[in-house]
């Protein structure tokens, strides 16, 4: 029997008074109800995103101490000349984990893991659009992280650095054993969580705002997730494609980096820091979000140049995408190459200059409450400037040149990050942990961290512009006495320490009891934004009522706001039908457009993740027949999960959620999120594939013959019946979604069989042109790519089949009619992009060839 069935037989929200407090105290009860946290082992099942985000931010912690004891390890090792503390191959282990972890396991999953629990506080929504995609994202870093980082522990652990340069790392001759595949494989599942976090909180910040929270009225913190979610979406792609390239040649020989069989080792350069240059804003951005909800607070006025900030953002975002070859300066790239990417260099600071300057105006303009957040802050903005500062000197080519791989890049390298990055999340967390567990930090023990870090920070890093530019290189085990390099790198390794020692005391402050203390006030620091209308102590639901916003600041600027909210007087104060709801509105007025119903805790998403982290750790042991086994588990959980979770039809068409407003349940098409969600998801993935061509398209500006004149394949026939096939297939589905909106069901399952056999037919003429051709990936680069676009292009044309088979099995189980077709709307939506994908594969591979 459901929910709905047993719910209490409750008189519609507009009948209610809001003013007797046994209505209150009722309505409080079912929603205390409804969102709580499921109790003992099933604890684990939760997806409320306050849980899921502590458990996130808690782990991408535990993954930054364990780094910064890799580190630890490093500057021991490197304190005197000649020392023996690590082996060589051990110190490759430590240094090459060290950046691994916090780039990939800290620095990014760290801001996700933040907004989880903080976006639905800002926004007045009572949970994100994807409660269990968040916790299957959990799942998946929580996997592959440990995965990662436990290789060390077997002496497996990678050792070519944090970015893995080929060929070194793509011949068994240079690096044999699991280390390189394990690096590989686990952030490429770690990748998964990152994207999918990226899409959650794009559609939450897009659909799910309170009504009147206009774009022009989001908090600035919104605005600057909005941002980086939008850059992961178009910088992980190009990693995954780069991925797909490196472990195609080392697992499979397959030659897009070995020159002697056409492959060029700098494309990998080049994909990577498309990656790479925009992931230093991505996780720069968040924590700049924090400075911006600070500030305004300690400074009791709202943030001066709202509007300045907000395109300052955009165009640190934007700009960053055309940096990447900052990097890449000494591999000799043409010389107009290095002059463009070098004034892009210099450009970025401009944007990031007058984020620095808004938060120093609010300052100078407000009258500042000096606490223990506002120090971590002044510290991040000087640390932070003075990063910036050693950029400025290193976008410039021949100061690059001379500085290049040696320690003055570590040093620039840890002030942008420490100073942009972690300074601030320090002020965060002093600042948002009365919300996370209703008491305060010390503010004795955070000034001792504060200064500990401060001094140790810049007593381990300064020396290092120093040691760099008297010629100390970058990853080297040991060194020789006598180079003048003892001193800075005994210096610098006393600062680690007394650095680490402030981060051990913000440990403890977290982790000792509080049991006798007693609970913070409410909005403990007057600050005026959404998040802090939570009562003390917290409750699971969110929001007691999702309010009307008509302001930046609505605690300081809407009387009686917080009251308001407490009494139930704004939108859906109740849970009538005991399910997890919010609120889905507009993307550019938030006007309400639905009450949407969240599936509850379940045990689906961490069996998915596992499933899925099980196939990929078998891929790195060539365990095929287990991987695949894996593999096919995951799949069939995720459709269990999508059958009963999803697109459910609710007993009744439309909520009163209060206010005399009636709300549909279910909506299709752009007004609902999960079609937000595939169109979003369909973006990352098309620039993955764009990747790919890129690689295409650089084998070619690197050849003077490509295709070579003995590459008969893939021949012109069989990629146009196969495009002929996807052209079949989308418009197949396009037909049957038409047709079933018309109420035609018989000839809409129809046109769903006939589109899922279609596109079988045109995975299978594609990989056919060539095979029948004889194109042998291992022998060129050139079939090797042909055969990479192919298959990518299949596999996508074969889910394209699952999707069609899952929406005819949905309709002759009723559970997809003429009135609820959200299912076939969004595969509808995914077939204009495969569709796509099969024109531009066969006009890469079959018509391109041609025109040269």
């Amino acid at each position: 029997m459901s929910q709905a069935a047993n719910a209490p037989d409750v008189p519609p929200a507009s009948t209610r008074d809001q003013e007797d407090p046994k209505v209150r105290e009722e309505q409080e009860e079912r929603l205390r109800k409804v969102w709580a946290s499921p109790p003992g082992w099933r604890y684990w099942s939760d997806t409320n995103n306050t849980t899921v985000g502590v458990w996130y931010t808690a782990t991408s912690f535990a993954f930054m101490l364990f780094a910064g004891v890799l580190a630890l390890m490093v500057r021991t090792q490197l304190s005197v000349p000649e020392n023996d503390f690590l082996t060589a191959d051990l110190y490759n282990q430590a240094y090459t984990l060290h950046g691994t972890v916090m780039m990939f396991l800290f620095a990014v999953p760290i801001f996700e893991a933040v907004s989880i629990i903080l976006l639905p506080q800002l926004l007045g929504a009572r949970d994100l659009p994807f409660p269990r995609l968040s916790a299957f994202g959990f799942w998946c870093f929580l996997i592959g992280g440990i995965f990662v980082c436990g290789s060390i522990f077997f002496g497996q652990a990678p050792t070519s650095g944090w970015f893995m340069y080929p060929p070194l790392t793509t011949q068994e001759r240079f690096t044999p054993g699991y280390g390189a595949d394990i690096w590989l494989l686990g952030l490429s599942f770690i990748e998964v969580a990152s994207i999918a976090a990226a899409v959650e909180l794009i559609v939450g910040v897009l659909k799910c705002r309170p009504p009147g929270m206009r774009l022009n009225l989001m908090p600035l913190y919104a605005w600057y997730i909005l941002v980086v979610a939008t850059m992961i979406l178009f910088a992980f792609p190009p990693l995954i494609a780069g991925d797909i390239l490196f472990e195609l040649e080392r697992l499979f020989n397959w030659p897009f980096f070995d020159p002697e069989r056409g492959g060029d080792p700098l494309l990998w350069q080049h994909l990577f820091w498309i990656f790479g240059h925009p992931e230093v804003y991505i996780i720069f951005l968040p924590s700049i979000a924090l400075l911006a909800m600070i500030i305004p607070t300690f400074a009791q006025r709202p943030i001066l140049g709202y509007s300045w900030i907000v395109l300052a953002a955009v165009g640190t975002g934007f700009i960053s995408f055309g940096l990447w070859v900052h990097h890449m300066y000494t591999t000799g790239l043409p010389t107009i190459s290095l002059g463009f990417f070098s004034a892009a260099s210099e450009a970025v600071a401009i944007p990031t200059g007058v984020q620095i300057f808004v938060f120093l105006a609010t300052c100078l303009t407000g009258r500042i409450i000096y606490s223990v957040p506002m120090l971590f802050i002044s510290g991040a903005l000087a640390i932070f400037v003075l990063g910036g500062l050693t950029g400025v000197m290193v976008a410039i080519v021949p100061f690059d040149w001379q500085v290049h791989d040696t320690y003055f890049i570590v040093a620039h390298l840890h002030y942008v990050i420490i100073g942009g990055v972690l300074f601030p999340l320090v002020a965060g967390l002093y600042y948002y942990w009365p919300i996370l567990s209703d008491r305060r930090l010390s503010d004795r023990l955070g000034k001792i961290a504060f200064w500990l870090m401060i001094v140790g920070f810049n007593v381990g890093f300064f020396p290092m512009h120093y040691s760099g530019m008297i010629g100390m290189p970058r990853r080297i085990w040991t060194y020789p006495a006598n180079l003048g390099l003892e001193l800075p790198n005994l210096i610098s390794t006393v600062g680690a320490f007394i650095f680490a020692a402030g981060i051990l005391i913000i440990v403890f402050d977290v982790l000792r009891p509080r049991g006798k203390e007693p609970l913070a006030k409410r909005n403990i620091w007057n600050a005026g934004t959404l998040e802090w209308v939570a009562d003390v102590p917290g409750e699971d639901w969110g929001i007691r009522s999702v309010p009307i916003v008509s302001s930046r600041y609505p605690i300081w600027d809407q009387p009686n706001f917080i009251d308001d909210i407490d009494k139930g007087r704004f939108y859906m104060p109740d849970a009538e039908e005991m399910k997890r709801e919010t609120m889905v509105t507009s993307v550019l007025d938030a006007q309400p457009l639905q009450c949407l119903r969240g599936p509850g805790p379940s045990f689906v998403p961490m069996c998915a993740a596992f499933f899925l982290g099980a196939s990929f750790i078998a891929a790195t042991f060539h365990y095929w027949t287990a991987m695949f086994a894996a593999l096919l588990f995951c799949v069939v959980t995720i459709i269990h999960w999508l059958w009963n979770a999803t697109s459910v039809i609710p007993e009744k068409e439309e909520k009163d959620v209060g206010r005399g407003l009636s709300l549909p349940i279910y909506i299709a098409g752009p007004h609902s999120v999960s079609w937000w969600a595939m169109f979003i998801t369909m973006l990352g993935d098309a620039t993955a594939f764009v990747g790919l061509v890129f690689g295409y398209i650089y084998f070619f500006t690197i050849h003077t013959d490509f295709p070579p004149p003995d590459a008969d394949g893939p021949g012109l026939l069989w990629p146009l019946v196969s495009l002929a096939f996807f052209a079949a297939s989308w418009l197949l589905t396009l037909v049957s979604h038409r047709l079933l909106r018309r109420g035609r069901v018989s000839a809409a399952r129809l046109l769903m069989a006939a589109g899922a056999a279609t596109s079988v037919a045109a995975a299978a003429a594609l990989l056919w042109g060539p095979w029948v051709t004889d194109l042998q990936p291992t022998v060129h680069v050139y079939p090797a790519t042909v055969w990479l676009l192919a298959i990518w292009t299949a596999i996508h044309a074969l889910v394209g089949t699952v999707m069609l088979g899952y929406c005819l099995a949905r309709s002759l189980a009723g559970k997809l009619t003429p009135k609820y077709d959200i299912d076939l709307a969004n595969v509808a939506l995914y077939w204009h992009f495969a569709a796509g994908t099969g024109l531009v594969t066969v006009a890469v591979i079959a018509l391109f060839p041609l025109a040269n």
